[in-house]
């Protein structure tokens, strides 16, 4: 098996698997129906077409960066502003990035990163108004999907990478499994159907854990001794 290595990284993401009526949520992470959507609109899939080979490739998440979460509280009218809607909340991932890892035939995931190159349909993290932000291709790798999240070097943006520090960082994982693996837990997001008119999830099975990997923005430390008395040194991180 290969493994498609994208990076999901944008200004607001969301990511909303139990979301209802005026009240849309986000996971923390993304759904497995949200990145087999974003395949399918590559690919230019309508939301009435069926899935297909999508649903037999396995996708795992690395929190590189959770980011933060917010609310937007929204209001509407009628366009004759007569009659109020009813109010809605709307909560988004700000400034998060994360690995996501896509494993299956070499073949399918070589069609696939052609499409995202040239999508179809514009590509979007959960919602419309979220187009991703940065390189989201991140290569085609000869190994499983975990083994890619494991040895794959941090994909949080510079500056978070360069506060850091340290030389490796911790970070969570949600990883695709089998049903009897030890520590397994369902998540209903296996999307069956994106029809607006009939939209269908069924229930998977997942696994997290956590894994260790490269700052590449580390820098050993300098044996140049720094002048105590130079008034500037308090800013230079802030370059």
């Amino acid at each position: 098996m290969s493994t498609l290595l994208l990076r999901l990284g944008a200004p607001l993401q969301s990511w909303g698997t139990s979301s209802r009526f005026v009240r849309r949520n986000t996971d923390r992470a993304p759904s497995r129906s949200g990145v087999l959507g974003l395949l399918a609109a590559a690919q230019g899939r309508l939301r009435t077409d069926p899935l297909g080979e999508l649903l037999g490739l396995r996708v795992g998440v690395r929190v590189d960066q959770p980011g933060r979460l917010e609310r937007d509280f929204q209001t509407a009218r009628t366009r004759d502003g007569a009659t109020s809607m009813p109010l809605s909340y709307r909560f988004y991932l700000a400034d998060a990035v994360f690995a996501v890892a896509v494993e299956g035939d070499r073949a399918l995931l070589e069609a696939l990163r052609e499409v995202l190159r040239r999508p179809v349909f514009p590509l979007f993290l959960g919602r419309r108004s979220c187009p991703p932000a940065g390189k989201l291709l991140h290569g085609i790798h000869d190994e499983s999907l975990v083994d890619c999240l494991e040895r794959h070097p941090w994909l949080a943006s510079p500056w978070v990478q360069r506060n850091h520090r340290a030389p490796t960082v911790d970070l969570d994982v949600v990883t695709d499994c089998a049903a009897e693996e030890p520590g397994a837990e369902l998540v209903r997001d296996e999307p069956l159907s994106f029809d607006p008119r009939h939209r269908r999830y069924g229930w998977r099975s997942v696994h997290r854990t956590r894994t260790t990997v490269l700052n590449p923005a580390h820098l050993p430390p300098s044996n140049t001794p720094v002048d105590p008395f130079d008034p500037m040194a308090a800013f230079e991180d802030l370059v």
